[in-house]
């Protein structure tokens, strides 16, 4: 089952905490010996790949404060610790952990950090 959502600009989408929208790579419809795949028997595999659209903030980090004074004016600023995937990468995910959205007819998935394996990222690559 997909989310269809009904926003016009993919830039209002903001990821939440370690969550990272990734667009699937065009998989391989066609087996080695010619056969052609339906697209339900690919959705199955165990390892997807996609390009990272939209990555979250990361992992919050608990305040570590010690003002214990109720009268001053609470003012925590949320530090993140932030993810290793960026926008533009080619990530290698567990098929099976994450969230199919639909956007503009367009097919996304929202996986937690977590469940990607790999990265392929081309700028600087072996510099």
């Amino acid at each position: 089952m997909a989310l269809n959502l009904d926003e016009k600009d993919l830039e209002k989408i903001i990821m939440i905490g370690d969550k990272v929208l990734v667009k699937p790579k065009n998989p391989n419809l066609q087996t080695t010996s010619g056969l052609y795949l339906p697209p339900a028997a690919i959705e199955k595999e165990n390892i997807q790949a996609g390009y990272v659209i939209k990555v979250g903030p990361g992992f919050p980090i608990p305040s570590m404060t010690d003002d214990v004074e109720t009268w001053k004016e609470n003012q925590e600023v949320v530090k993140y610790i932030p993810l290793q995937a960026k926008t533009g990468d080619l990530a290698v995910y567990l098929g099976k952990s994450g969230f199919e959205v639909e956007f503009k007819g367009e097919k996304y998935i929202i996986l937690s950090h977590s469940a990607i394996v790999m990265i392929v990222r081309e700028e600087g690559l072996f510099e």
